[in-house]
């Protein structure tokens, strides 16, 4: 590699190293104080919403609604979704069946890969529910399983995650303590911090290459203590 090119690319690091995150949400807590569920909660969106997931703060009464309006606005044909989770049931259950009134037809993840290879693919997004979120790192933690498998957040252009303010924790050892994965680790677990994205050695990012293009985020505030 001759110097000129090698110094560019050489800049073109030191840059991206120098580039700082908003003050307010460094990678360690400042003060002495713990920090509060609501410090939580806005230091993971911040953090996600730097490396371009779209983050909503809603209420669990009314999250359904803003994805309604989201989507028709994107005009989204389909939504994958597991018909047997909490999250699944809630939608199934103030959603209208059919894409009436410019909604996304739900589709279940109902049968086995193999038979489900051809509509994965086709799908426009599909949503999960997570297991929690990680405030230092800014991550969501998702423990894929038979409802909910991998594929749903790896395969579909968009996807739509749901967590709990209650379940973000400081950091991924506290997770692991206050879940109980001590005494059970999980078998796969994913941390999702933003839409999937590459970058060649001139730091080029393109997204969307090995996973979705986007990430979409629900943060349900009420389910969080003290808030």
């Amino acid at each position: 590699m001759n110097d000129p090119s090698r110094k560019h690319i050489l800049e073109r690091l030191r840059a991206a190293q120098a580039k700082e995150l908003p003050r307010s949400w460094s990678l360690k807590w400042t003060g002495s104080e713990k920090p509060g569920p609501k410090e939580r909660t806005e230091k993971l969106a911040s953090l996600m919403e730097s490396v371009r997931a779209e983050v909503h703060r809603v209420s669990s009464d009314h999250w359904v609604e803003v994805l309604k309006e989201l989507l028709r606005k994107r005009e989204f044909k389909t939504l994958l979704y597991a018909p047997n989770s909490e999250i699944g049931m809630s939608l199934a259950r103030k959603w209208k069946k059919g894409a009436q009134k410019g909604l996304p037809l739900l589709v279940p993840y109902d049968r086995p890969l193999e038979d489900f290879k051809g509509t994965l693919f086709e799908m426009d997004a599909a949503i999960t529910s997570t297991a929690g979120g990680i405030a230092e790192t800014g991550a969501l933690i998702l423990l894929p399983d038979e409802q909910e498998p991998r594929l749903m957040s790896l395969v579909p252009p968009v996807h739509i995650a749901v967590l709990e303010a209650a379940r973000i924790h400081d950091t991924l050892a506290e997770a692991m303590k206050k879940e109980g994965w001590t005494e059970k680790m999980p078998t796969n677990l994913l941390l999702i911090s933003g839409p999937s994205k590459t970058a060649d050695i001139e730091l080029t990012l393109a997204y969307g290459v090995h996973g979705p293009k986007e990430l979409i985020v629900f943060i349900l505030l009420d389910e969080m203590p003290g808030s």
